[in-house]
Formats: C-alpha cells, structure tokens, sequence
C-alpha cells in the first residue's frame, strides 16, 4: 500500500495536507499521536467534512490509512491498526446544529464533547439521556466506541438512540442514514439507519463520522441514588431481581465489586506511572476507589421523575432491599467509572442478567481471588481489570475459562483494552456473531482497507 506513497515526499504529504486543513492543523505526527501503540505519521484536523473528504480523497491517491481520533480518551481501546499514516483529529468536526424551540432532537458534530453538548442543552432544560464513564470524550468517540454508562438500563446506547448519521466513506463521499440524510448532496444514496448503525463500536474501521442526530429529553426534575452494601456476587443476584419484580421504573442499576485480595501488581517506575496518569483516558477521571469498609461493594439504583414521585419510590426502595440501604441526592463515588486504568487488561462481560453472578464467580475462579467489578447489573453489562503485569498466557487462561462458562449462558466476554503482549497474545472479541455483517460493510465502505485497518473484529 505505501508503493504510491514512496513516491510522493512525507515533506509533499504534508505541504498537500497543510493546504487541505491550514498551516496550523496539519504537521507531522509526535511520540503521543498513536493508536493502541501504533504510531501514525500525520496528524491533520480539518476544519470541516469538505476538509476531511479532501484528507481522505488525498489518502486514497496515495495509498495511505487514515484512522479518525476524537479527544482520544479510548484510543488504547480494541485492536491495533495494521498502519496509521494519517491521524485524522475530528476536534474541528464540531457544533450543535439549530433546531428549532422544543425539537424532540439534536445534530451534533461528531467531534463536539459530550458536556459541552449537555451544558448547552441544560440552558433550554434539556439533555441527552447519554452518561458514558469518559468525561472528556467525544460525540463521535462515544459512538466509535459504543460506549455507554448507567443511564443505558432505562435509555440504551448512544447507538440505540440514534435517528440519523452522517459520515465520509474511504473515498471521502458522504453518506446519510435516517433523519438529515436528505440533506446529503449529490452522491451516494442515503443508506438505511440499521447500516448507519455498524459504524457504532468500528473504532473508525467503516467511515469517519461527521454528525449525529439523537433524541433529546427534559432534564428530570429528581433524581435519587439508593444505595445498599453487598458482598457477594449471588446476593447482587437476588437483589437485582427483587427490584425489578417491583416495577419501580429505575433509570439504573449499578454495581460495584471491589477486588478484596488483588491480583499482585508489578512495582510502577515513576516515569510510567506519570505516563499513565497523563494518558488522554484518564483527563477528568479520578483513580479507582478503594474498597468500602469491610471489602464491601454496593448495588446503586437511580430513580428519576417528578420530584414527589421519585421520593415515594425510593422510600419505597429503601425499604424493600433493607440492611443498611439509604437514598441521597448524589451519585456513589465510584459511580461513571471504570474500574480499570490504562495498562491494565480491561474486560467487558455481557451475559443475560439471571447468569451476571455465575459470570463474576467464574471469572474470581479463573483469576484465583475476587476481581474489581463494576456496570450495569440491571442489564448483564459490566466492566472487570486485570492488572497489566500478569503475564499474557496467565490473562490467555482466564478468558479461556470465563468465555467455556459464558458460552453455555448466550454471553460473551471481549478485552476493551490491554498491554501489548496481551493483545498479542489473545483473541479480542472472542466469536462475534456480527463478523460478517461487518465484513460486507467493509467491502461496501472500505473496499481498499484504508480506514483503520485491522480495527475491526477478524482483523477487517
């Protein structure tokens, strides 16, 4: 792929690039503009989605990849990308488009931060249902990623929200799905939204996105935390049952295990530790927590509506799940939070919510002592760590044994992020039924395999 390039100077690349985005927006890419460790070449923000089809019509003639980043706050997430020779940063990408008084949606550029979408639509008592644990991150990296937060229980996934997308394919054409797409010029013909929706979670392997249009709701008037110490996986189990039989309409239900005897961690030289704590993943979020008195985790459900009704349901909640429960008006600490940081080996399990606890005991037994565990109990989606010292075959065994459980539960078990000897060393994504779904998108958007190469699962 790099013959055509060879033949064009990096210095005439960067000339080319720096007339497309500005002299300021374009230059060659530093020590920090990687993707899960791979290095780029270029780094180009384009000042709009006629800039960036330029960025990436100029790829496509010289053969070069292009991989989209946002504020970068999951780019160690997934797989590494076989070569990333241009960077495209989509922090220009970015806006809140007009709608009119009481518009039951928003456009949004796809490079616009998310709290700086909801403090504008505060202003006007509005919100969108969105809570991801990043806080600096992107509209577009949010759905790149298909990252959610707690608010998914009662709302889904940004992608799940979606009513419209607008992206550029490889050769720099934009495409339209669902509401807005009418509004593309002359090109492709607007595709069904089902197809708009693939580009959630392909970290920038099917297109760069542009903008996205989502429903938006009234901020609720009240909002109460109940809150209830636990400290075991099957008690979470019983508990998470007897609040949805109860019909209480939560807007969440969370849950937070705390690994009581941690895997041991390999001492952190300075240097490294300073690198991680200045990692872009790790801008506004705070260290993970540690564990409550006595090793005891929690199970946090919230409840939102009308200020008198949602006191009536959390009395209601408090009494139902007894012990030690209380309700206040603010989040658990540990709420919106991983409990990973970078390095480590980041899972996600998801399993039907009847199988979450057999899940989290398989993988305490693969690991042989209790692991921090952290999501969305009242959907089966949670969050787990492994420190990133554990040795690649070690990690390779334990996801061997918690994906042989899983199987037999209609679940799946997939590495957000880890070490590059484990990511080496281990099948990402276990067996995602969606390959080739993907696969025929990738020949319909990426046929030359210019987007992100190697980013999707099967290494598309």
């Amino acid at each position: 792929m790099a013959a055509a390039a060879s033949s064009t100077s990096a210095a005439e690349i960067t000339r080319r690039l720096t007339g497309i985005c500005g002299p300021t927006f374009a230059r060659f890419a530093g020590a920090a503009d990687e993707v899960a460790g791979r290095a780029a070449r270029w780094v180009a923000v384009p000042g709009g989605p006629a800039a960036a089809a330029q960025v990436l019509r100029l790829a496509a003639r010289h053969d070069l990849t292009v991989v989209p980043r946002g504020a970068g706050t999951k780019i160690d997430w997934g797989a590494a990308p076989a070569r990333v020779d241009i960077m495209l940063d989509t922090g220009r990408l970015a806006g809140i488009g007009h709608q009119p008084a009481g518009s039951p949606v928003v456009e949004i550029g796809a490079g616009t931060p998310l709290r700086a979408v909801q403090a504008t639509l505060e202003r006007t008592g509005r919100r969108l249902p969105l809570d991801p644990p990043s806080p600096g991150a992107t509209l577009g990296g949010v759905l790149a990623a298909d990252e959610a937060g707690p608010l998914r229980h009662r709302h889904g996934t940004a992608c799940e929200q979606l009513v419209g997308l607008r992206w550029l394919d490889a050769d720099g054409e934009l495409v339209g799905a669902g509401v807005g797409a009418a509004e593309v010029p002359a090109g492709p013909a607007p595709v069904g939204l089902d197809v708009g929706r693939l580009l959630c979670g392909s970290q920038g392997g099917l297109g760069v996105l542009v903008s996205a249009t989502l429903r938006v709701q009234p901020v609720p008037a009240g909002r109460v935390w109940v809150v209830r110490p636990v400290w075991t996986p099957l008690e979470v189990h019983d508990l998470v049952r007897t609040v949805l039989a109860d019909r209480l309409d939560p807007a969440a239900i969370e849950l937070d295990l705390p690994a009581t005897g941690p895997l041991p961690r390999r001492p952190m030289p300075p240097a490294e530790a300073a690198a991680r704590a200045a990692h872009p993943s790790m801008a506004g979020r705070l260290r993970p927590f540690p564990p409550a008195r006595g090793g005891a985790g929690a199970l946090a459900v919230l409840l939102e509506g009308g200020p008198a009704d949602v006191a009536e349901r959390a009395d209601r909640l408090v009494t139902l799940l007894g012990g030690e429960t209380n309700a206040g008006h603010t989040a658990p600490h540990w709420w919106r939070r991983y409990p990973f940081a970078p390095g480590d080996t980041a899972l996600r399990i998801e399993v039907p919510i009847h199988d979450l606890h057999a899940a989290v005991y398989a993988l305490r037994d693969a690991a042989g002592t209790p692991v921090p565990v952290r999501g969305s109990a009242g959907l089966g989606v949670v969050h787990a760590a492994l420190p990133g010292s554990l040795p690649a075959d070690r990690v390779a065994s334990i996801l061997a044994a918690v994906r042989g459980v899983l199987l037999a539960r209609r679940g799946r078990c997939v590495v957000v992020a880890a070490p590059p000897a484990v990511r080496q060393a281990v099948e990402l994504w276990g067996e995602p039924a969606v390959i080739p779904r993907l696969r025929a998108a990738k020949e319909h958007l990426d046929p030359h395999r210019r987007l992100a190469p190697g980013r999707l699962p099967g290494g598309l």
